[in-house]
């Protein structure tokens, strides 16, 4: 830049702004299209280049309305509707059209996939045809479709130019008064008593009450900046544009052959022709992506591309004959699971994140532009964004070379089968409780939560504890099913360490969990409550156990995925001036679930204290000896019998593991996983957050009011919301399913019917041993949209769509295991 140039941008820099917007592409534009739209009425954007400079110029515009969440589907439907108006409103063309898409299948597996994806469509309200090999031919006649099983057609779907896209998203913000600045660099956050309090830019500072990262591949340096983690990895990402090819024009189809990892998409008479390759190629270190970097592309890598390249070739054999305009290698980064971040940041009040779009950035940009601005706006979302929250990684998730390792498999995940209970495999051991070298050496198969390694299940010796992966019962399921027994006839021991742990100390602890927690936790020290934690609209944030430790000091336990979560919304609900701390102590303590029938007999034998029922009552909570270890005994079950969590200083957990395998031998004490505490808590009906509970379900239509302290006058965050919706009568209501075929498993997602109608779907499923069949819980609405009501509930013929077929299944609200509860209290 020039020294007049430097001039010039420091002149128009303002001094301050309400809320401002770092990066110019897509996400950027959208975000400061809303804001303004919602009426804030000084809104800055910041881009360090030039608007769509960076990875959003050479996106490739899909637009595929389908998602894995039925929250990501909505973020994308409203983004197709608000495309197909944004130009007449602004006067700038967006290339969007509606020309569908197609997705083929060539493999049994494939085609499975997608009969469950027709199945989620119609769940959503999406227009879905599943096609023969035929009729898939019949969509795309330049495609070879002789190897082909079948596919699905979306019409609804279409594309987008990503540049002028950005460009009606600008002109539309400074329509409603957004100020724009290109060539202005941000290179420090001021911030202040833990909240944001502006920006430092080459050409001089800018205060804010709001700032917002939008910044694509360079998030996570700009996060660095707040003192944020923004866990991305840029990889390289190729496709090639043709020249013009007979039979392509601009209706043809978007066209999806994932089983060759390969999209198509028509660009000026000829194709853009792109994929996901199985293993990606990580790009530099995020932490030193260079600046300027505009409108760059890396070099050409033939090589790399060739595997998408003979697909292609495969796939459309015209290309054969065809030239090549151009071969697009540009960066783009991608988040450790394969979903963006969306939301506040934990670290710093008033800072926000919108990056990682993981190549959906064009199809959702303006989604998430819609979903952030109310975000700020209302100081909470109005919906389910807990899969994208920036809460869900914490700041060993922003280790670069973890990252990297990590980002070659996701970004092969695009067009990967989406198996049940799919891990990822790399950069793993990651993080390891004190016993994981022996239940390793016990067979255990692992899975990664929140970065811990944690046994989902134990295959018998000589066995190897892998994975075959299925949408029918996969081969682990016998050994699970054995645990289950275990569990139910005898005494199982369960590492469940990774567990969320966390400390509320304080002078106002009592009332400050008293306003955050629906159920009433003001009881005596020694015991444990089961609560929800709710927003102001009265849906779920949270369930946790409270624990009293004594009258200033409660102990809170969550799942390991709320970790970062829970004391950030902890923390951001506690009245002003309360005398009231929050400390995390997960990896201060193990936890081991010994749970099943002969569970105090077990204890027993390590212990002096007194375990029955008139000295030691469910939800009791107190120290105890347990061999030579001193250990918190809490009474309390996850899986529907007798049992205790047990919290161990890490220290003595090896020890505490020994004198429980070692005592229970005789008892036929097992080892037992994470699938096997999916199934049991499933056959009890126990609510799961983040499938169950979530920011879309309120007490009422989960069946928790119990769980509510609605008979007194003690307010709590959300009551009266709760209130209303229980005077206006749950719309759905939370139902277990058990399938009526012995044969068929179901996974979660899978589409609900009621009399032949769409009425749901499954939020959870698995097999339940113990009750001989699948066994899920789902939320029941009635297609009227009237109440639905335990009458509602028991007329209904019901079926399940499993991957096409209909299964005939039994529904209630009651579980179908012991559902009086008299297990957990003998």
């Amino acid at each position: 830049m020039t020294d007049s140039a430097k001039a010039g941008a420091r002149a128009a820099v303002p001094s301050r702004a309400q809320v401002v917007i770092i990066g110019g592409g897509v996400i950027g534009t959208s975000v400061a299209y809303h804001l303004a739209m919602v009426g804030w009425p000084d809104v800055l954007l910041l881009e360090q280049g030039q608007l769509s400079c960076g990875t959003t110029w050479h996106a490739a515009g899909l637009v595929g309305q389908l998602r894995a969440s039925e929250a990501s589907t909505r973020l994308v439907q409203y983004s197709t509707q608000l495309y197909e108006r944004l130009e007449a409103e602004t006067g700038q063309a967006t290339g969007f059209r509606r020309c569908g898409a197609l997705t083929v299948a060539r493999t049994p597996e494939r085609m499975e996939m997608l009969r469950r994806t027709a199945a989620t469509a119609q769940a959503y309200g999406i227009e879905c045809e599943l096609l023969g090999p035929a009729a898939a031919g019949g969509r795309y006649p330049i495609m070879d479709a002789a190897d082909l099983l079948g596919g699905i057609w979306l019409p609804g779907d279409g594309r987008a130019d990503p540049v002028d896209l950005t460009a009606a998203f600008a002109r539309g913000a400074r329509q409603r008064g957004a100020r724009i600045l290109e060539r202005v660099r941000v290179t420090g956050i001021a911030a202040e008593g833990g909240r944001v309090t502006g920006v430092r830019t080459e050409h001089g500072d800018i205060e804010a009450e709001i700032v917002v990262n939008c910044a694509g591949q360079w998030a996570k340096q700009v996060g660095a900046l707040a003192g944020v983690t923004v866990p991305l990895h840029s990889a390289e990402h190729f496709y090639v544009v043709t020249e013009r090819i007979d039979g392509v024009h601009p209706d043809l189809p978007v066209l999806r052959d994932p089983d060759g990892y390969t999209y198509f998409k028509e660009e000026t008479g000829g194709l853009v022709v792109g994929g996901f390759e199985p293993v990606a190629k990580p790009w530099r270190s995020p932490d030193t992506l260079p600046y300027p970097f505009e409108f760059q592309l890396l070099d050409e890598d033939w090589e790399h591309f060739s595997v998408l390249m003979d697909s292609a070739l495969h796939r459309i054999p015209a290309l054969a004959e065809t030239g090549i305009r151009k071969f697009y290698n540009g960066p783009e980064s991608f988040t450790p699971d394969n979903q963006f971040i969306l939301g506040a940041a934990a670290e710093l009040a008033g800072f926000f994140v919108a990056a990682g779009l993981n190549s959906v950035g064009i199809a959702s940009a303006g989604g998430i532009g819609m979903a952030l601005a109310r975000w700020i706006t209302d100081g909470q979302p109005d919906m389910d964004l807990t899969a994208v929250d920036p809460r869900r990684f914490a700041p060993f998730h922003g280790n670069t070379r973890w990252l990297r390792d990590r980002v070659g498999e996701v970004l092969g995940l695009h067009y990967a089968i989406a198996w049940p209970n799919r891990e990822l495999r790399t950069a793993r051991p990651f993080r390891r409780s004190p016993l994981y070298h022996l239940l390793r050496d016990a067979n255990a198969c692992f899975g990664e939560k929140m970065g811990w390694e944690r046994a989902n299940f134990f295959a018998p010796p000589g066995q190897q504890p892998v994975v075959a992966y299925s949408f029918d019962k996969q081969n682990w399921q016998p050994w699970s099913s054995a645990e289950q027994l275990a569990t139910r006839q005898r005494v199982a021991v369960f590492d469940q360490t990774s567990f969320a742990k966390f400390t509320v100390a304080g002078l106002d602890a009592e009332a400050a969990l008293q306003w955050l927690c629906t159920n009433d936790v003001a009881v005596p020290p020694g015991r444990s409550v089961y609560t929800g934690m709710l927003n102001s609209r009265g849906t779920y944030e949270s369930d946790i156990t409270v624990t009293r430790l004594s009258m200033t000091e409660f102990l809170l336990v969550a799942s390991a995925a709320a970790a970062q979560r829970d004391p950030d919304h902890i923390r951001r609900q506690l009245p002003p001036g309360s005398r009231a701390s929050v400390i995390d102590v997960t990896s201060a303590y193990a936890v081991f679930g010994v749970m099943g029938p002969a569970s105090r007999q077990l204890l027993g034998r390590l212990t002096d204290s007194s375990l029955d029922d008139d000295a030691f009552p469910f939800g009791t909570s107190r120290m105890v000896d347990l061999g030579y270890a001193t250990v918190r005994a809490t009474r309390i079950t996850y899986v529907g019998e007798l049992g205790w969590e047990l919290y161990v200083p890490v220290e003595f957990a090896v020890g505490v593991y020994d004198d429980l395998m070692a005592a229970g031998a005789d008892l036929g004490v097992a080892n037992a996983g994470y699938y096997a505490i999916e199934s049991l808590r499933l056959e009890k009906g126990y609510r799961a957050f983040g499938r169950e509970l979530t920011p879309d379900y309120n007490p009422v239509e989960a069946g928790l009011l119990f769980a509510c302290k609605l008979g007194g006058g003690t307010g709590f965050l959300g009551r009266e919301a709760v209130e209303k919706a229980r005077a206006d009568g749950p719309r759905r209501r939370l139902v277990s399913v058990l399938l009526d075929d012995a044969d068929v498993l179901a996974w979660g997602g899978e589409l609900l019917l009621r009399d032949g109608e769409p009425a749901g779907q499954l939020t959870s499923a698995a097999w339940g041993e113990s009750v001989g069949g699948t066994v899920g819980l789902a939320y029941l609405r009635d297609p009227a949209g009237d109440p639905v009501t335990a009458e509602f509930v028991r007329t209904g013929r019901y079926e399940v769509n499993v991957g096409g077929r209909l299964v005939a299944a039994t529904v209630g609200l009651r579980p179908p295991y012991d559902p009086a509860g008299l297990k957990i209290r003998r």
